[in-house]
């Protein structure tokens, strides 16, 4: 199993940085490709970063390109999300999810192997 339990989240200013945190429990980390979703009031959840296995490829959605880096430590269990330049429209709660499948662009969308609880984010103007 790879229990995830995300940190991070809080009050920033539009403009600001955040750094998300995933912590995966288990020794199978490595096994996952690791991903970010995230889910504003009242709006589906939607996709907004993946890493492959190795951490390699990466994978954003095109509203944060530029802005977000996905990346993981595989020794330390741990997936990151550095936000920078953040905007009100990045207010959600943001999700960890791990699933044992390669990334295409229906992943962890209708099945994933694990999701974290969430943490809040909120980008102030």
């Amino acid at each position: 199993q790879v229990p995830l339990v995300e940190s991070g989240g809080g009050l920033v200013q539009a403009g600001g940085s955040l750094r998300l945190s995933c912590a995966a429990s288990g020794r199978t980390f490595g096994s996952y490709t690791m991903g970010w979703f995230r889910q504003a009031p009242g709006k589906e959840r939607e996709f907004v970063a993946a890493i492959s296995r190795s951490g390699i490829t990466t994978y954003y959605a095109d509203s944060v390109k530029g802005r977000f880096t996905i990346s993981r430590d595989n020794a330390k269990n741990t997936l990151y999300l550095q936000m920078n330049s953040l905007k009100p429209e990045d207010t959600a709660v943001y999700y960890c999810a791990a699933d044992s499948r390669p990334y295409d662009s229906s992943w962890c969308t209708y099945r994933c192997n694990y999701w974290g609880q969430g943490t809040q984010v909120r980008v102030s103007s």
